[in-house]
């Protein structure tokens, strides 16, 4: 290829993209820069700042992909929205934890990067009006902040997932007892 001519590629973004998560994955979002990014996608590091200017473009994307097909649907059998939320927590805990804890890694980046505070209060709204379909909205967004919680403290002190204690708190802000 002759000097200053461009390659076609069409993919290199959305490769920039995977390879920054796999990059958090990996080394925490500390460990993400353009640099990193680049060596990961095998792409030239100019590639990288041509598709994101600044760090926080770039975490932005990483935010929205991770986000994408990330949602907490639960299976509502029954009417039992408790059971069900505390099934499908158990259920991501387990199945791949370490994707949930990349999840929450690029959510709890919004604390000090406000450009990714919109994604995550996106992911809050979105699972917060799924679960008003079968509750108020008000119980809605109190269910997102108990998930949170409970999903924060199995993560972080690495005590196994206790889906009947889940349940019973669910069911609490349910109004059960």
């Amino acid at each position: 290829m002759a000097a200053g001519t461009r390659r076609y590629d069409p993919d290199r973004r959305q490769r920039i993209i995977d390879a920054a998560i796999r990059v958090v994955a990996a080394k925490g979002i500390a460990g993400l820069s353009h640099r990193s990014a680049a060596a990961e996608a095998d792409v030239p590091l100019g590639s990288t700042t041509y598709h994101f200017k600044t760090l926080d473009d770039l975490l932005v994307a990483a935010l929205r992909q991770a986000n994408t097909g990330f949602a907490l649907v639960p299976d509502v059998r029954d009417g039992d929205l408790a059971g069900a939320l505390a099934r499908l927590l158990g259920e991501l805990l387990a199945a791949d934890r370490s994707r949930a804890e990349l999840e929450y890694e690029l959510y709890l980046a919004a604390l000090r990067r406000p450009a990714l505070r919109p994604i995550a209060a996106q992911w809050c709204g979105e699972f917060a009006a799924g679960l008003a379909r079968h509750t108020d909205p008000l119980t809605a967004r109190a269910l997102v902040a108990v998930v949170d919680g409970i999903c924060l403290q199995v993560m972080l002190t690495d005590t196994p997932y206790d889906e009947a204690y889940a349940r019973e708190v669910l069911s609490r802000v349910l109004g059960g007892r």
